[in-house]
């Protein structure tokens, strides 16, 4: 495998300047820009313009959703979920660090499909989730606890409604039109099962992010007794453990997610003969 210095090079360059520019508009910290950096400098580098630009396509697309109606979705939820609108490093990584992984594999072992449908499933998960999450929470009606279609509040771990759970079907789907279409540009087998792959391997990753949810992520109660994910307070107070597993917080579960997302994409690439 001879690496390509210059592509890495443009990654670093392509990564930082967007990185820049989401930081500007405060969706990226400053370790959430050192994240990207690395992230997308691996995926672009090595994997190539395909996977590099599909990676953007999920993190312009995530990043401009997480504007979209900011303030309605502040007062219905923003108290649920574990962090606020600024992706920091782990969540970074958390969303792109296996896609990275898949990339450098990717490389080194003689570009193998089974790893292109694994990016693929991997990168529509964390599109279709993003796209639930940033679309769900504004649906008119109440989301319902994917175990036992318990009504609960907007931004509940595990609730999920029609609404953002077609968000999550179409974000899937972005990514495999995308990582086709690019493909077939940049003159690289494109075989058309990647589409589906995609669409099934998001939304089915989708869908475990939000058992996974329901069932032993790490979920705390503020004083007053409102579950979230957050583990101290907007003032700094430790809030109180309730329930799932202290370990498994929302980057983990989100990690967790996509390696089952992949797996699926992987299992939709045997079916149709890759």
């Amino acid at each position: 495998m001879i690496i390509d210095l210059t592509r890495i090079g443009l990654g670093f360059l392509l990564s930082a300047a967007i990185g820049g520019i989401a930081y500007w508009r405060n969706s990226l910290d400053v370790s959430g820009w050192i994240g990207a950096i690395l992230v997308g400098s691996v995926i672009l580098g090595l994997g190539g313009w395909a996977w590099g630009l599909t990676l953007i396509a999920f993190f312009i697309s995530s990043s401009l959703l997480s504007r979209y109606k900011e303030k309605i979705k502040e007062r219905r939820a923003a108290e649920k979920f574990s962090k606020g609108g600024r992706r920091d490093f782990a969540q970074t990584m958390a969303n792109g660090g296996l896609g990275a992984l898949c990339a450098i594999a990717y490389a080194f072992t003689g570009r193998p499909t089974f790893l292109l449908a694994a990016f693929a499933g991997l990168m529509a998960t964390v599109n279709a989730d993003t796209w639930a999450t940033e679309l769900g929470v504004l649906s008119p009606h109440k989301p319902r606890l994917i175990t036992t279609g318990k009504p609960v509040e907007p931004g509940t771990s595990g609730g999920i409604t029609l609404f953002g759970s077609s968000a999550s079907a179409l974000g899937a789907a972005l990514i495999g039109v995308c990582l086709f279409v690019l493909l077939l540009i940049e003159r690289s087998p494109a075989p058309v099962w990647v589409i589906p792959a995609a669409i099934l391997g998001g939304f089915g990753g989708s869908m475990i992010d939000s058992l996974l949810g329901a069932t032993v992520q790490a979920i705390y109660a503020y004083s007053d007794g409102r579950e979230t994910e957050r583990r101290f307070d907007r003032q700094g107070n430790p809030t109180k453990f309730v329930r799932g597993l202290p370990w498994l917080n929302n980057d983990v579960v989100n990690s967790s997610s996509s390696i089952g997302g992949a797996l699926i994409a992987i299992l939709v690439m045997l079916v149709f003969g890759g």
